[in-house]
């Protein structure tokens, strides 16, 4: 009889391990997945530019700061390695192009470009699908990392040397309020 209450709580242990191993490993996998889809977009959009900035050029071409700088944000884009990296070109890049659809402003006969306003208009999308791909990134890290600092799954993500993953963040420059001028 003892022995029988012994292998039911060994089979218990082990089914309570393998859910627990399938689960850490299944959002864990979701995680990269969805980097895998932000850098899919990031992708898009930075190989989009050369197209924005060849446009504008025509129009703006004493604006060589402006240019230089996009290119710059981009090659560090497309230069980068890591997680954190990619997400801080992004958001560097992100800030390049503002300014460059700043500068677009004062151009009415490219603002009516219709090769301006489709680029601007795509690029728009991209960012949408970047900032949905980022939050369904942060929600799936909140829901690992939950899983490996509470118990019991902190004691089964430990035997199997998983650890918390970071969220994607904006910058403190980003989080200031935007000035609006007329």
């Amino acid at each position: 009889m003892i022995e029988y209450i012994i292998i039911a709580i060994v089979i218990i242990l082990i089914l309570i391990f393998v859910y627990y191993f399938n689960r850490l490993n299944v959002l864990s996998n979701t995680i990269d997945n969805s980097w895998a889809q932000i850098d899919v977009q990031l992708k898009k959009r930075t190989d989009l530019v050369p197209n924005l900035v060849e446009t504008v050029k025509g129009y703006a071409a004493h604006e060589k700061s402006i240019f230089e700088d996009v290119a710059n944000a981009r090659a560090q884009m497309m230069g980068a390695q890591t997680v954190e990296e990619k997400d801080q070109a992004g958001n560097m890049l992100a800030k390049t192009l503002k300014s460059l659809f700043a500068i677009a402003e004062n151009y009415p006969e490219l603002k009516a470009s219709q090769n301006f306003l489709m680029l601007q208009e795509e690029l728009s999308g991209i960012e949408n699908k970047i900032a949905y791909a980022r939050q369904h990134y942060n929600d799936t890290v909140l829901v690992f990392n939950n899983l490996v600092t509470t118990l019991p799954g902190s004691i089964f993500a430990g035997i199997l040397g998983k650890k918390g993953r970071p969220y994607l963040e904006i910058s403190a420059a980003e989080r200031e309020p935007v000035k609006v001028k007329f």
